[in-house]
């Protein structure tokens, strides 16, 4: 693998991009320089959208077997530089440890998810209304897709769209977030360089959004656009897609609610709560943003969840056994505080935490919390927990449904059907019963509902996203047109 990350790789080559402007990448944690880079213009842009579709044309004839063979040869190279991934997304992302190995093995999964898709590019034959007529199906490629990846989980969620695309015949062009160009971007062209991939079809631009953010939706080539984030820049992604009649795939923002119901077990409950809420510092599209404890429960779950969450590490995410690392940028964490402030004013308990050090956030809760508050209406992506008390089953489901976002939740119950029976009422892509709401798994549908995004990831789910079908009909005896012809001989 290539491991010097100052230059950007498209055309099949690691060239400076053509801008004006560096862009200095650093440790969101110590502040220190990890790389500066040469940035993209347009130019590059095109250039590289241009490569994509022109070596897109022979990896489509490309025989299934080989293309297979480079994405194993991928999953190989990914495990030899396991540590060297691990270890980027710890000083570029602020992960903890814990959380990049995590990430680390589901990108893994995803690789070896969708290593059989080039085998799984079928059609059908299909009957005809017509005499002498067959109806060919053909599954197709898309062409190019473009590839807007985030900062939270840069390695897993670009892999998610990158892998799949390659496996069913497509070319790419990767932009990054602009705080993590390595393990968002650059790193996939060193693996994908390692594992033979024909050059030209994979690249990567690294590039400011005011400068080319645009341009990489309405360029003319790529026909499909994926992007994870956040649902006002989704929303601007939808509508200049929709412009140049381009498809989408988004997975947008979240206001995801962990529900405790009256027969919960409450120690399990606490435990469960804690990781959805905390792990990699809440910055999750599928973290938990509020905590629904009924009103007969709340003071235990609060009183048990609150000591628990004391006992949470927070600090330097390189040593191993920290659970909260820092959040990516100090804008973020203004951000969260004003919002933690304006809901203590309007009445919630600030039970622990509520202080930053740099861009560490102590892990917080907030007790006493209402759906109308700040830190509840708003999706925090940050270590604050906020804790809301309910009455009945049925004012949970309203309070929970209350936001435009349906992308992940969890209910806990003793009672299976019961949880499960709550779970059928929340408007929402995915929730988890006995669970917390960050679950992904390379094989199972992906995807929210309403302002939480469009479409499904993995499995065959995201091979329906990304190729398209074509109509072949065939008529094998000459067909009769009946009376529109009879009179022209």
């Amino acid at each position: 693998m290539t491991t010097d990350f100052t230059q950007l790789y498209f055309e099949g080559k690691w060239q400076n991009g053509s801008s004006d402007n560096k862009m200095k990448n650093t440790n969101p944690y110590s502040g220190e320089e990890l790389v500066t880079i040469q940035a993209a213009d347009k130019d590059d842009l095109d250039r590289a959208y241009k490569a994509a579709a022109e070596a897109q044309i022979e990896w489509a004839k490309e025989l299934p077997q080989n293309k297979r063979k480079v994405l194993e040869k991928a999953e190989e190279v990914m495990t030899e530089n396991k540590e060297l991934i691990i270890d980027w997304l710890i000083k570029e992302a602020g992960s903890t440890y814990m959380k990049a190995a995590t990430e680390f093995g589901a990108a893994l999964n995803v690789v070896k998810e969708v290593a059989a898709f080039p085998f799984k590019m079928e059609g059908k034959i299909l009957p005809s209304q017509t005499a002498g007529k067959e109806n060919r199906i053909y599954r197709n490629p898309i062409g190019v897709i473009g590839v807007i990846s985030p900062w939270n989980f840069p390695f897993h969620l670009a892999m998610r769209s990158i892998a799949p695309a390659l496996a069913t015949g497509n070319g790419v062009v990767v932009k990054p977030a602009t705080d993590t160009p390595v393990t968002g971007g650059l790193l996939f062209a060193s693996i994908f360089e390692a594992a033979g991939l024909p050059k030209g079809l994979l690249n990567v631009i690294v590039g400011r959004g005011s400068e080319i953010g645009d341009d990489i939706v309405k360029h003319p080539i790529p026909r499909l656009i994926s992007f994870t984030g956040s649902t006002p820049v989704g929303k601007r992604i939808g509508e200049l897609a929709g412009g140049n009649l381009k498809k989408t795939a988004l997975e947008l923002g979240g206001n995801n609610a962990f529900i405790v119901l009256d027969d919960a077990d409450i120690d399990y409950a606490v435990n469960s709560a804690l990781f959805g809420k905390f792990y990699h510092q809440g910055q999750i599209c599928m973290a938990t943003n509020r905590i629904l404890i009924h009103e007969d429960r709340y003071e235990e779950f609060a009183e048990l969840f609150v000591a628990r969450a004391k006992k949470l590490k927070y600090g330097n995410p390189a040593e191993k056994d920290t659970h909260v690392g820092p959040l990516i940028n100090r804008d973020q964490a203004d951000r969260i505080l004003q919002d933690i402030k304006e809901s203590v004013e309007r009445g919630a308990e600030l039970l622990l935490g509520g202080e930053c050090d740099g861009n560490v956030m102590q892990p917080t809760v907030l007790g006493a919390g209402t759906n109308d508050m700040p830190i509840a209406e708003n999706e925090i992506f940050g270590p604050v927990a906020v804790l809301i008390p309910f009455s009945s089953d049925d004012e949970a489901v309203e309070m929970v449904n209350a936001f435009p976002y349906g992308l992940s939740g969890a209910v806990h119950s003793s009672n299976i059907e019961r949880g499960t029976q709550f779970a059928h009422k929340i408007n929402t892509g995915m929730i988890h019963v006995n669970d917390q709401s960050v679950n992904d798994e390379a094989h199972v549908p992906f995807g929210g509902e309403k302002e939480s995004g469009l479409g499904r990831f993995n499995g065959d789910w995201v091979l329906e996203e990304f190729t398209t079908m074509k109509w072949i009909s065939v008529q094998h005896t000459h067909r009769d047109y009946g009376p529109f012809i009879e009179g022209l001989k």
